[in-house]
């Protein structure tokens, strides 16, 4: 490492006087220089190359386990510490978040509140058995998008979803509208939400009937009851939305349908699957 600070230095400071500083000799420095490049070395060269390429791939969003995964997937034989040890010693890293918070809830209403059926219990056998939804805020230079969601909880895919100015019931509507063209689901899948307004209103409610979905609900202001949805919000924000500045609504309409189409639906490794993308799932699931 010595000799690798005098190597990259040696264009500002004479190599003797480096030498000198760092206890070393010049003979040995000049020895250290002309010998062939490790095997090991330039292995790790060409695999940094591809991490770099993977981590670009991802918009920066991807740590060491999951470009570990990518380049196991690719038919790399490498250890997760190596993979690492490297990004932490070339400063690649994932993205982390930023914290904002606002309410999207409103569950001050009379509308009925349906049981919660799941009871936490956020496993599915196959996919179109249980869809979580929820909603949240995206800022914008124009004022709040509101996104609505609903995910799959067998693929983890996003099946619907839907962006608005406004948080009525439309923006639920639609996103629901979405996941049962999407998907065709057979009667008896669970749709677990929160107790807001947009999801206990009549029209919502009516939707659900209609298609043969029995409607469930978290406990009051537990936001654990519906965990997998808020971790969804929590990787879309602390990858995408969290870095980004969008002056209109539209550019961020762009952004975010670009993010779940383009990256997250088809190409996102996602853990809980054991680092395979929701489509992959998918496919294996049908």
């Amino acid at each position: 490492m010595k000799f690798g600070f005098v190597d990259e230095h040696r264009d500002i400071w004479p190599v003797r006087m480096m030498c000198a500083v760092l206890g070393l000799s010049a003979s040995g420095y000049y020895a250290w220089r002309t010998r062939p490049v490790s095997r090991r070395v330039t292995a790790n060269e060409a695999l940094l190359e591809d991490i770099r390429l993977i981590h670009a791939e991802s918009c920066g969003t991807y740590g060491s386990p999951r470009v570990h995964a990518v380049l196991r997937g690719h038919g790399r034989r490498v250890g997760r510490t190596r993979v690492e040890l490297l990004m932490r010693r070339a400063g690649i890293r994932g993205l982390a978040a930023l914290p904002r918070r606002t309410r999207t809830t409103d569950s001050r209403h009379g509308y009925p509140i349906a049981p919660n059926r799941l009871g936490r219990n956020f496993t599915a056998q196959a996919a179109n058995q249980i869809w979580l939804a929820d909603l949240t805020y995206i800022p914008t230079g124009e004022g709040w998008l509101y996104l609505a969601a609903i995910l799959d909880m067998h693929t983890r895919k996003l099946v619907g979803w839907s962006m608005r100015e406004t948080l009525h019931v439309q923006i639920a509507l639609e996103a629901l509208d979405m996941a049962i063209e999407r998907q065709r689901p057979a009667p008896g899948l669970i749709h677990h939400s929160d107790r807001g307004i947009q999801y206990a209103a009549e029209a919502y409610r009516s939707a659900l009937a209609t298609a043969g979905i029995s409607p469930s609900m978290s406990r009051k202001g537990d936001c654990w009851d519906n965990a997998p949805m808020e971790s969804f919000f929590h990787t879309l924000k602390t990858e995408r939305v969290h870095h980004r500045i969008y002056a209109t609504r539209a550019e961020a309409r762009r952004d975010l349908f670009g993010y779940i189409e383009g990256f997250y639906n088809s190409r996102r490794l996602h853990s809980a699957l054991g680092y395979i993308s929701p489509a992959d799932m998918e496919r294996r699931a049908a």
